[in-house]
């Protein structure tokens, strides 16, 4: 849904972005952040996003651009397109955080696999 095709002003836009991460930050976990972003989105701007994120990271992961267009049902030119924004400083950082929450996820279930044997 497109609200409008006229422009905003360049410092009301910044303003009001800014209020929209400053929502989001906000919130106190992820489960009220999955309530909001699951009723101001509607399914296919969610799964859109959810989408592109997955390709960064896929790609960071170095899986085939076959692998990626099968899984998530894109095709190659999206990934290609979203292949040269990679170095972007916000998605290295989206990246970096994706990556350091898998490495926590792996040694907290090592350690719970260590607590187990004992």
């Amino acid at each position: 849904m497109r609200i409008s095709k006229n422009s905003l002003s360049p410092s009301l836009k910044k303003t009001i972005i800014k209020s929209f991460i400053q929502t989001i930050d906000d919130m106190k976990n992820i489960d009220e952040k999955e309530t909001f972003f699951t009723d101001f989105f509607n399914d296919i701007e969610l799964e859109t996003y959810s989408k592109r994120l997955a390709i960064f990271y896929w790609l960071k992961k170095r899986r085939s651009y076959e692998n990626i267009k099968n899984n998530l049902k894109v095709s190659s030119a999206t990934i290609a397109i979203l292949e040269k924004q990679m170095e972007k400083e916000g998605i290295r950082l989206a990246l970096k955080k994706m990556e350091a929450e898998e490495f926590a996820n792996v040694w907290i279930t090592r350690i719970k696999n260590i607590s187990i044997l004992k």
